[in-house]
């Protein structure tokens, strides 16, 4: 395979530590000792112009002392020093460095600036930098422990608790929350490649740590707690790149609060607030979120320990009915199926445990079972059945002395396993039991909620299929190159979509009377008439929609209320008249949106439409563009999608022609993307399968141009 440009990063043959100290009470001291405890086998340059030697090693006055290659610098000292001992450190040769040093972009002024000029060193030099204000990292195949967190300080020659070969490599742009995860995943015998703590990324970010996993032949899952992505090409290329792989990626996102939502002048706009461009990116690539610490290590487990399941019919083996019952409850909440057991299946199962179990699911074989070898063969029974996907077990592992499965028995059945077949344990499990199961290949899970959402996790993940790549913007659109206004009206909206070849309807700008008589000459009851205005962009709360109207009297008398309506709403709203075209026919009302997100660029919405929009939020995002494919996958991920299917007895309607008004959007929100900020249709009438759609309203919001 060949070489990725981390490889000297995660795996150096030599590491310098800049700011080494004899006190291992210190950060400096513990980077040292810590390296040394977990078995580095590289060679350590200690640098520190106040010692000779620190221990049985030689202490540097500087870096180009050493007079040796050095893969990797840890650089330690005062913030102020940093830059001056970097340059120090690209001058040497050095391939990479981490800058644990605090101090710098998180304080602001001119400590940001000193950050930059890290930046800019890297970017000149070729010398990759990770932080500054970062943990470190821990390579645990190699044991290469180049970071000061206490989560690796360890006995040497304490056994590692291991489930699995399959290892998880974890992304943390919070130190303690990434070394946090490597803990609680040592605890469960989660096999770990790499745990990086990204810090501030001057240079290095976490898109392209991404793609060092993504690649790593150590690394199976991929396990990820960010704040913002400061590379969004490089994140979205590394995104792809571990979806080919096969590679799961689980997710944390924090600041999901309301904090950073903008007002905005279109509904996709104000649902989208700042997150649902990375739940678009995560949806299209097959992320996996988690928002809770045991929930994304749970799921993780899963991934490491099991295979995928064909289907979403889970079997419930358990010696207690009541916590069986739960973890049923909890897995039904999921989605997830608990079918009875065929009368066949009920018939062998009955045959191995007590007349007072259960046989149908969840399937209670009492304690009794367990002593009598009922509960393995019950579990060789489901592993077996085409009926079953997946197979959760309930036991109790308190014991300090014995657990509900043989080793020799269990773990045959484990490496061969076809369907995930998973331990709950409903009391806290002993050392002894996790040692035990661990041997097999079994991770116990102690969470019934993390337990539910990691099987549910399993069955999606095994119905995802990454999209081809769209091509970027469709040839049939045609733009000008001038400036798109920050405000249009429908009118203005519409004829922007006319131009560039999607269909709308045939309605006229309407100035006076005289006008309107005229257009209501050439155009048959019952119309529909709207006030215009790029001041006015939510026209019912103005009183500026008249709809059904079936005569020219009625229209005439519509007008005038129309045009004082929107001058007692907005006194100096500058109006450009009144649209008057032809009533819709019936149909589902659908939203298609799209906004211009400042890390991932135009984002396309589709969803249920009309006054319902921000009532229900039933939304689905992704990266634009789309083809029409990924625009159907989009609509069929709706909670709404069943009015499109002919809810009770209804027509079902025309999601094809959805799916290509989709996908046209995407593909004007992307060649656009310099020149629209937003573009919002608003309902959208999709009528019965063959009739198409009709465009109802538009907005498009043009791009406020950067001052100076």
């Amino acid at each position: 395979m060949p070489q990725h440009p981390l490889d000297t990063f995660f795996s150096p043959k030599s590491i310098a530590i800049i700011g080494a100290s004899r006190d291992d009470k210190k950060i400096p001291g513990m980077l040292l000792t810590f390296l040394r405890r977990n078995g580095f086998s590289g060679d350590i340059y200690p640098v520190n112009p106040s010692y000779d030697s620190i221990g049985d090693l030689r202490c540097y006055p500087s870096i180009t002392a050493i007079g040796a290659p050095v893969d990797l610098a840890i650089v330690i000292i005062p913030a102020r020093a940093v830059l001056g001992a970097l340059q120090e450190c690209a001058a040497a040769g050095a391939k990479n460095a981490i800058v644990i040093s605090s101090g710098f972009a998180e304080e602001g002024g001119e400590s940001a600036g000193i950050q930059a000029e890290i930046a800019q060193l890297a970017k000149r030099t070729g010398m990759r930098i990770s932080g500054p204000n970062a943990e470190g990292f821990y390579n645990e195949p190699q044991r290469i422990a180049a970071t000061f967190s206490p989560t690796v300080d360890v006995n040497p020659e304490a056994p590692r608790l291991l489930a699995t070969p399959r290892r998880v490599g974890i992304i943390a742009q919070s130190g303690g929350i990434g070394f946090g995860i490597y803990n609680r995943a040592k605890a469960m015998g989660v096999a770990v490649s790499n745990v990086i703590s990204t810090g501030n990324e001057s240079d290095l970010a976490a898109g392209e740590f991404l793609d060092y996993m993504a690649q790593d032949a150590n690394t199976d899952v991929i396990l990820m707690f960010i704040e913002g992505i400061r590379d969004p090409e490089m994140f979205v290329s590394a995104a792809r790149r571990a979806a080919e792989a096969g590679k799961p990626v689980i997710v944390t996102k924090v600041g999901r609060s309301g904090a950073g939502e903008r007002a905005a002048a279109s509904h996709t706009a104000s649902m989208a607030g700042w997150t649902a461009a990375y739940d678009a990116v995560f949806a299209k690539y097959g992320f996996i979120v988690s928002n809770d610490l045991d929930e994304a290590v749970a799921i993780a487990a899963a991934f490491a320990t099991a295979p995928l399941p064909r289907g979403d019919r889970v079997a419930i083996v358990t010696v207690s009915g009541g916590a069986g019952a739960w973890v049923a409850d909890t897995l039904a909440a999921e989605g997830l199926q608990i079918p009875e057991l065929s009368q066949t299946l009920q018939t062998q199962v009955r045959a191995l445990i007590p007349s007072y179990g259960s046989p149908r699911n969840p399937v209670d074989i009492t304690a009794q079972a367990v002593h009598s070898g009922g509960l393995q063969k019950v579990i060789e029974l489901l592993e077996q059945s085409d009926d079953i996907d997946a197979i959760v077990v309930v036991v109790s592992l308190a014991s300090e002395t014995r657990i509900p499965v043989k080793r020799d028995e269990i773990k045959p059945l484990i490496d061969a396993q076809r369907k995930p077949i998973l331990f709950f344990t409903y009391t806290l499990p002993s050392q002894f039991a996790r040692t035990e199961l661990a041997g097999s290949g079994i991770v116990a899970f102690s969470g019934i909620a993390a337990l539910g959402r990691a099987v549910s996790r399993l069955v999606s993940r095994s119905r995802f299929a990454l999209s081809p790549r769209a091509e970027a913007a469709s040839p049939r659109l045609t733009l000008s190159e001038s400036a798109v206004p920050e405000r249009l009206s429908e009118h203005e909206s519409k004829a922007l979509l006319r131009d560039v070849g999607i269909a709308v309807p045939q309605e006229s700008l309407v100035h006076d009377q005289a006008q309107l008589a005229a257009v209501l000459s050439g155009m048959d009851f019952p119309v529909v008439m709207k006030i215009q205005s790029r001041d006015i962009p939510h026209k019912s709360e103005a009183g500026g929609v008249r709809v059904n109207i079936r005569n020219a009297d009625d229209a005439a008398a519509a007008f005038g209320d129309l045009i004082a309506n929107a001058s007692r709403f907005k006194p100096d709203a500058e109006i450009q008249g009144v649209l008057v075209g032809p009533m819709a026919q019936p149909g589902v009302e659908m939203i298609v949106g799209t906004v211009n997100d400042a890390t991932f660029g135009p984002i396309v919405m589709a969803g249920l439409g009309g006054i319902a929009t921000e009532l229900f939020r039933d939304v689905v995002y992704r990266p634009a563009p789309v083809d029409e494919a990924e625009a159907a996958a989009m609509i069929g991920e709706l909670k709404s999608v069943a009015l499109l299917h002919g809810f009770r007895g209804a027509a079902k309607a025309d999601t094809g022609a959805l799916a290509r008004l989709i996908a046209q959007m995407s593909e004007l929100a992307f060649a656009l993307k310099d020149r629209v900020s937003e573009i919002e249709i608003n309902p959208v009438r999709v009528h019965e399968e063959g009739a198409g759609i009709t465009i109802v309203d538009a907005l498009i919001a043009g791009k406020a141009a950067a001052p100076g």
